[in-house]
Formats: C-alpha cells, sequence, structure tokens
C-alpha cells in the first residue's frame, strides 16, 4: 500500500492525531538551481554537533550550567572517549542517522521498516516515550499504534531526513512521509503538528540565499501548525505563563513575539517559558534562538547548548535548522573535526558513510538520470 492510501486510511479511522490540513494539498517549491548537497550534510551534521556539545551536561538550569562549567564553546571532557573533548552522540542522533539509513536500505520511506529499526541496538538516554513505543511494538502492537499520546520533542528528530528521497521532486508525498514518520514514536497533535511546520521549515530554508527575518519563523511555523494542529489544550508544566490554555502552536508564537518586542536575550526568554522536553517548551526555545541568531549558525547552537535545559534535543534541532540554511561550509571547523560520527558506540565514521551514501543515492544518481534522459 502506498503511503498516501496509508495516511488515508489513518485520517478516515482517526487513528493519527492530526487535522487534515490544507498542507496535504500543496506541493513545496522546488529546490532551486543553486542547491548543494553541503545543505544536507550542514543539517544532518549541525543536528550531531547540537547534540554532542549538550549531552555531556543536559538536564541543568541555565545558572547551574554556567556556574560548573562557565560559557560552553566546544566539546566538554567524555568519559565515553576516555575524557577526550570528542563530540559522541545521544538518542538524537542516533534516531537521525538510524532513519537515513532505513532510507539507504528501502530507497523510499516505509514506515513499519523504520519502527522496526528503532528497536535494533542500544539507544542512547532514550526517553520515557520512545521506552513505551518500543515496549508496545514488542508486545505485537502494529506501528501505527505504537506510538504513545506524548507532546515531546523526541519524535522532531527522525524527520529532518524525510527530505532526502524528495530532493528532486516537490510533490505531496514530502508530507505524507513526514506525518507517518512522526507518528511512529509520538501520536500527538501538538507533536505532528509541529514535525510537520519543522520539515516545512527546513525545506524552505534549503532554498534560501540569506537568512530570513525575525518575524518570518514564528509566522512560517503557525502557517503550518496551525491548521493542522487545531484548536488543542495543552496548558504550560512550568515557567512565567501558567494560567495559557490551548494550541501549543498559539502558544508559541505569542511567547517568541513578545520576546521579541521585549528585547529579552535568549537566556531571559528561555528561563521565562522553561526549556524542557515539552513542546510547550522546546519550540519557543527553538524559534526564539533562530529569530535571534538566525544569521551565525555557531552562536545559534551556542546559545541553545547554554540557554537552554533539554539543551542537547535543543541544540540538536537548532542544529538541523542551522545547518540548513548556512551548509556544512558554514560549521565552524573545529566542532567538525571532533566529531567523530558515531551512531553507536564505537561505530567512527558511520555518520559521514551515510551521509556519502545519501549524496549518492538521492542526489547524483538521480542527477546522472535526468542528464541521460536529456541527452
Amino acid at each position: 500500500m502506498h503511503n498516501g492510501e496509508i495516511l488515508e486510511e489513518l485520517f478516515r479511522s482517526r487513528r493519527i492525531n492530526l487535522h487534515k490540513g490544507k498542507i496535504f494539498r500543496t506541493s513545496p517549491r522546488p529546490l532551486p538551481t543553486f542547491f548543494e548537497f553541503s545543505r544536507i550534510e550542514g543539517m544532518m551534521l549541525g543536528l550531531a554537533i547540537g547534540d554532542a556539545l549538550g549531552n555531556t551536561n543536559e538536564g541543568l538550569l541555565r545558572s547551574e550550567r554556567r556556574e560548573r562549567f562557565g560559557e560552553i564553546r566546544d566539546f566538554l571532557p567524555n568519559r565515553y572517549a576516555h575524557g577526550r573533548r570528542l563530540g559522541l552522540p545521544s538518542d538524537d542522533t542516533q534516531i537521525s542517522f538510524w532513519t537515513i539509513e532505513t532510507l539507504l536500505e528501502d530507497r523510499v520511506f516505509i514506515p513499519s521498516h523504520l519502527a522496526a529499526r528503532f528497536c535494533r541496538g542500544e539507544i542512547f538516554g532514550i526517553g520515557s516515550t520512545a521506552k513505551a513505543f518500543i515496549w508496545n511494538l514488542k508486545a505485537g502492537k502494529p506501528w501505527y499504534e505504537s506510538g504513545p499520546v506524548s507532546a515531546g520533542n523526541g519524535a522532531l528528530l527522525q524527520i529532518p531526513p524525510m527530505l532526502l528521497p524528495h530532493l528532486h521532486g516537490g510533490c505531496t508525498d514530502l508530507w505524507i512521509d513526514t506525518a507517518l514518520s512522526a507518528m511512529i514514536t509520538h501520536n500527538d497533535s501538538a507533536s505532528n503538528a509541529a514535525c510537520m511546520a519543522f520539515v516545512a521549515i527546513l525545506w524552505d530554508l534549503l532554498g534560501m540565499v540569506r537568512p530570513p527575518p525575525p518575524h518570518w519563523w514564528p509566522q512560517r511555523y503557525a502557517e503550518v501548525a496551525a491548521d493542522l494542529e487545531g484548536e488543542s489544550r495543552y496548558s504550560p508544566r512550568g515557567g512565567m505563563f501558567p494560567d495559557y490554555v490551548g494550541p501549543c502552536w498559539r502558544y508559541t508564537v505569542e511567547r517568541v513575539t513578545e520576546a521579541l518586542h521585549l528585547q529579552l536575550t535568549t537566556g531571559e526568554a528561555c528561563d521565562g517559558w522553561f526549556s524542557g522536553a515539552f513542546l510547550m517548551e522546546t519550540m519557543p526555545s527553538v524559534l526564539y534562538i533562530m529569530m535571534r541568531h538566525g544569521d551565525d549558525p555557531e552562536e545559534a547552537i551556542v546559545r541553545a547548548v547554554n540557554d537552554t535545559k533539554d539543551n542537547d534535543t535543543i541544540a540538536a534541532i537548532v542544529g538541523a535548522l542551522a545547518g540548513a540554511l548556512h551548509g556544512r561550509e558554514g560549521l565552524p571547523k573545529r566542532w567538525l573535526d571532533r566529531l567523530p560520527g558515531r551512531t553507536g558506540a564505537s561505530d567512527d565514521g558511520k555518520a559521514y558513510l551515510l551521509l556519502k551514501c545519501a549524496r549518492q543515492v538521492f542526489w547524483e544518481d538521480v542527477l546522472s538520470e535526468r542528464g541521460a534522459i536529456t541527452r
């Protein structure tokens, strides 16, 4: 069954927590002629760098982290690298690159295969929602019924690779694949809508020659997420806005717009809405960091690492956005030089190999075929 037919059945049976918004009837604009695969490399390596910079010091309040480590601008000594300052992965990098691995094996996105891949191998720092998903799948539930209803940020990390099979054609299959991928581990309306908005923003960034203005980030997010999430009801679990009840997308847009009007630093703003793993905390943090520092990929990632609580995941998301916009060449060389490219405990270079194969399969091979047809 084609993924479009699968999604239609999930909408019909109400087994996906998502509104069938207009984006499913709108094809993404074709990528411009200047697009180069280094943008994809930047997206994926930016993700891995953000994760690695944050996962040695995650879960701390901004003040606690600064007291212990000062301003973090480089990899900290890592106990899994015998104290060396190397960028090693946590679950965020693993999930992302395992998704690439599965796409390469199938040449297309097959949801059941990706779900099965997440159940193989040790996941470093696995979250409670991912644990529940794996338990459900191993207990015999189908993949489309295994993802808990959770508005955590974990599903966002399996989204960037969804761009790969669609680089040569701007068709609605990109949105279909993204929706199915998102629901595998977190079948929640806010999570599914955020994943859809994330991939739409990434696609737009791949085609930009310069950073967008600050107001573009919340506008684009709301344009996609509002139609898909609808008028859901969420409440903050912490921070300075405890009385809000409503959709995650609206809370996100209100918070970042107000913070920009007040000219808050990213640290002040993220402290205000509490920058943990809940999407009402993660999405404002990600968007506001890009609103303030989207023109500087290094500073954007550094601010995500230093100014947020769930800093490995937030920095991974920010790294993907910054890398998609600025490309591999926009990432600091000192970080790339100390990123071994692991997706497991000791598979140095695996991430780089997967990107090399992805370049060939999803970009160069299709370009060659097009050239042959033209001739």
